[in-house]
């Protein structure tokens, strides 16, 4: 402190730390950081106060002197250093804001860095997601240059730790905000931004946000994502700490795992993409209730539409789980339409589902994998690319394991273009799976191209040389050796081409195998100590407990171990049971009664010296010498086993195996149980191949009968509306024909009663008793029309005619009938009828004519008036006056008769012509 101002070092730490005097705090800041450096580990006391009470560092990053600020936030950058993830949890949440919102906007240029790189470290000890969410909501702030500093920060955080430790969809989401704001400095480095999420993330990251941008921004953008399409894949450049641990963990000679590491690194940015991104969208209900029927209609246009809507309804980077059974049968079935347009829209639709999907959609693999190879046949490329594009990623959500048996059953279809398309696929697949196939699956796909390799197409030719130089870069030149063996130089060849050319993400990994090395290795140096203190054997047989530990392993073998010493005797009698008694006295102990090898065996107390002391036993003939000098045995026990030696020497060396016989049992049943297994997975892969087939065969059968049974109600309705329409027709026929009879049987009244008349007009000789009107006579000495007077019979003939006309009056009437008579014949004004004049005007002389007027009846004529519509019924007595009247009204008529005869006459003969047309229609003959 300088002179004058009083000395607060005594005070302290955190007391000191919250100090009103901002040199006081500045200095403790400093303190601090020096006693944080100078901590041997993460429990120090040093951190103690801060880790209880961690509000402390609010103050700190957030003082209101930018000088103790500075020394503050350098402080806090220490206790993260060297405090470890304890400190950082702890104190985070009181940190951020104050650092987001006045360090990182600080004048000071060590300021800035020194919160950018206490931010760096929060995320290097923990994880990013929580300093990312906090760091957020400075982007909504009032201050443009808060929201740039947060912005330039979070451009720092992703250059650094890249999008898979940082997860980039809460800061894309946002974007759009950022590139909408008013000031220019914002908006620049929302382009930054921008440009390094699409340095990670290429065009995956489009979908978030591209839509809501103007388009003279997303042209700026597309310029600025020009320069750097050519830069290669970005690498993460800070290491969390759990990677570094992680790291310093891994085994150093391994280079493999450096390698390793190294090759992860690039594969990293190009497993984001925008289903990662993407939230899951529920598409089932945007599917149209129509869809189904549209699908089975029998326009391909109506198809067509259903699958298009369907398309549109699914086509969302990342899709809800879902029951989408219905769906992939409809588009399996899809597959078989006849309309290459719908073939195509459907696999589109396949793809767009197992894409969005991805492993959801692996059981729906059987229902649409089989259809598609089916309709590979099509030879239209834009039809077969779009095929070949669905099963991509139909294999892309699942594994090649899943797909294996549909590819091998397809391989060797008989129609060329299903094998070559089936070859391609399996070509793609192999590149693209990252599981190295099992053996099995290798030997056959190996045999299925090579009988590719003898088609007489040069395509399938040369894409089973692929596939075998796919397979051998994934196992290896060495591995694929003995598959290609029987093969010509040519083809060779030809199969090291595609080997250099191939490019796989699988990689066999029997590499591993060698882990049991090391223990060989360690096991190793012992027995070459073995070689040097072979004698040191004899001072070891002290510890007997060892070696009774050890020996229950061995002790199988002493009897066959005792039988060298029979063999070397030679002789019956070699050896008796002073022969015995000598290892007794050399062991010491009942032990000795054991094998020599047994003898070897106890000494070392550790399994090494177990070994060691084997070769040693390899030289046991002077000890049955000394046995042979004592006398020997007599007995045959030693004769027969006297054959061998031999074996019991031979089977000494499996023990050098480092395994003892209860290990080497065990091991014996992992290894026959392992082949159980493998035996039994392989049934059982085989059984569900079946099934799949058999599932896959009804399925196929259900589709059919169902296809069966719509074209049979579509019929059996076709079938109906052909009826109802008959029905009709019938109807209809029976009403025209009902209309016919009666148009019939009417006519027939009128030709009968026509008839009738005709026939009582002959009948009544002269005319003079006609019941009707007479026809006309020319009369020489008047002139004049007169009515002649038939007596009585004209009076009964009245009648008669008067009921004739009267049953008559309405069928004269239907057929245009007109008054005949004039304004003098009013008594006689008959309606006008079809019949002949000759029966209708009746004379005495059976002619008449027009130009002589009418003759009328007499009395009896007049009675008959009644039926006319004037109503005239008087009966005049006179019948000289009548005859008077009536010449008097024909001659006042004459004119109007004339041509009232003319149309009768036509009438008349239109009546006869009709008739008898009629009559030939139905058959009928004329009397």
């Amino acid at each position: 402190m300088a002179d004058g101002e009083p000395d607060y070092s005594s005070l302290p730490l955190t007391e000191r730390w919250v100090h009103k005097v901002w040199k006081v705090r500045k200095q403790a800041y400093e303190d601090a950081l020096k006693q944080f450096e100078v901590t041997p580990s993460e429990e120090d006391p040093a951190f103690r106060p801060f880790n209880q009470d961690p509000s402390l560092w609010k103050g700190a990053v957030a003082d209101s002197n930018v000088a103790a600020q500075s020394d503050g936030i350098a402080a806090y950058c220490a206790f993260l250093k060297f405090g470890g993830r304890d400190g950082c949890l702890r104190s985070r949440g009181h940190v951020i804001s104050p650092i987001v919102e006045k360090g990182l906007v600080s004048t000071r240029p060590g300021t800035k860095a020194s919160s950018l790189e206490a931010l760096l470290l929060l995320i290097e000890l923990d994880v990013a997601a929580p300093i990312i969410e906090d760091i957020l909501p400075a982007v909504s702030a009032k201050q443009p240059k808060v929201i740039a500093a947060a912005l330039a920060t979070l451009t720092t955080i992703y250059h650094n730790y890249g999008c898979k430790v940082a997860d980039p969809k809460p800061v894309l989401k946002i974007l759009p905000k950022a590139f909408g704001h008013a000031d220019k400095n914002v908006r620049a480095e929302a382009t930054n931004l921008a440009v390094e999420f699409y340095r990670w993330l290429r065009d995956a990251m489009k979908p978030m946000f591209w839509g809501d941008l103007k388009p003279t921004q997303q042209t700026d953008l597309e310029a600025q994502f020009e320069k750097i399409k050519a830069e290669p894949a970005p690498k993460q450049k800070r290491l969390l700490r759990s990677q570094q641990e992680a790291m310093a963990r891994a085994p150093p000679p391994g280079a493999d795992g450096e390698e390793a590491y190294d090759d992860d690194g690039p594969e990293e940015p190009a497993e984001v993409d925008a289903f990662d991104l993407a939230e899951p969208q529920d598409v089932l209900s945007k599917v149209p209730a129509s869809f189904h029927d549209n699908l089975a209609s029998s326009k391909w246009k109506d198809r067509k539409e259903a699958l298009e809507a369907l398309y549109a309804a699914i086509n969302v980077p990342r899709i809800k789980d879902g029951d989408f059974n219905e769906i992939n049968r409809g588009l399996a079935k899809s597959m078989k339409d006849a309309n290459i347009a719908v073939v195509t829209q459907a696999a589109q639709c396949i793809e767009t589902l197992a894409q969005g999907l991805r492993k959801g959609y692996s059981k729906y693999r059987s229902v649409v994998m089989a259809p598609i190879m089916e309709r590979l046949k099509e030879k239209k490329q834009s039809v077969s690319d779009a095929l070949g594009a669905a099963l991509d990623q139909v294999f892309l959500a699942t594994s090649f394991s899943e797909c294996f048996e549909d590819i091998m059953a397809f391989l060797p279809h008989k129609n060329p273009q299903v094998k070559e398309g089936t070859m391609k696929f399996l070509v793609r697949c192999l590149r693209t799976t990252r599981d190295v196939p099992s053996k099995q699956e290798i030997t056959s796909i190996v045999e299925a191209a090579k009988k590719l390799l003898a088609e007489s197409s040069e395509v399938l030719r040369s894409g089973g040389a692929e596939v075998l130089g796919t397979v051998m870069k994934i196992l290896g030149e060495r591995a694929m050796n003995p598959h290609i063996e029987g093969l010509d130089d040519i083809r060779k060849t030809k199969i090291k081409e595609f080997y250099d050319k191939a490019e796989v993400k699988a990689k066999d990994k029997p590499k591993p195998k060698p882990a049991p090395a090391p223990a060989a290795a360690k096991a190793a140096p012992p027995k070459k100590l073995v070689g040097g203190g072979l004698k040191k054997a004899a001072p070891k047989k002290a510890p007997p407990p060892a070696a009774r530990a050890l020996s229950p392993p061995v002790e199988p073998a002493p009897p066959p171990v005792a039988k060298p010493a029979g063999s070397k005797l030679g002789m019956p009698r070699a050896g008796g049971p002073a022969g015995l008694k000598a290892p007794r006295g050399r062991l010491g102990g009942p032990g000795g009664l054991a094998s020599p090898r047994r003898v070897a065996a106890p000494p070392p107390p550790p399994p090494v010296d177990d070994y060691e002391e084997e070769p040693v036993q390899a030289s046991p003939p002077p000890r049955p010498r000394i046995g042979l000098g004592r006398g020997g045995l007599a007995g045959r026990s030693l004769a027969k086993p006297s054959a061998a030696p031999a074996p019991a020497l031979a089977t000494s060396p499996p023990p050098s195996s480092g395994l003892t016989a209860i290990e080497r049992a065990e091991l014996e049943e992992l290894r026959a149980t392992n082949e159980q297994l493998t035996r039994t997975v392989d049934e059982l892969r085989h059984d569900k191949s079946k099934l799949s087939s058999e599932i896959q065969e009804l399925k196929n059968q259900n589709a059919g009968l169902i296809e069966d049974h719509t074209r049979d109600v579509l019929s059996i309705k076709a079938k109906e509306t052909q009826l109802v329409r008959a029905r009709s027709d019938a109807e209809s026929a029976e009403q025209v024909n009902e209309r016919l009879r009666r148009e019939l049987e009417r006519l027939k009244r009128a030709l009968s009663r026509a008839e009738g008349l005709g026939v009582g007009v002959s009948s009544n000789g002269s005319g003079m008793g006609s019941p009707t009107i007479m026809s006309p006579t020319h009369e020489d000495g008047g002139g004049v029309g007169i009515y002649r007077d038939s007596g009585s019979n004209h009076g009964a003939g009245t009648r008669s005619n008067r009921i004739s006309f009267t049953s008559t009056m309405s069928e004269e009437k239907e057929n245009g009938g007109v008054s005949l008579g004039g304004a003098g014949d009013a008594p006689h004004a008959y309606s006008r009828s079809k019949l002949s004049p000759e029966a209708r005007y009746g004379g005495s002389s059976g002619r008449g004519s027009p130009a002589r007027g009418f003759r009328n009846v007499g009395e009896g004529d007049t009675g008959s008036s009644g039926v006319n519509g004037s109503g005239s019924g008087m009966i005049r007595s006179n019948s000289n006056r009548s005859n008077s009247n009536s010449a008097a009204g024909g001659v006042g008529a004459g004119g109007a008769n004339g041509e009232s005869w003319r149309r009768a006459a036509e009438v008349t003969s239109q009546l006869k012509m009709r008739i008898e047309q009629m009559k030939a229609k139905q058959g009928f003959n004329r009397p």
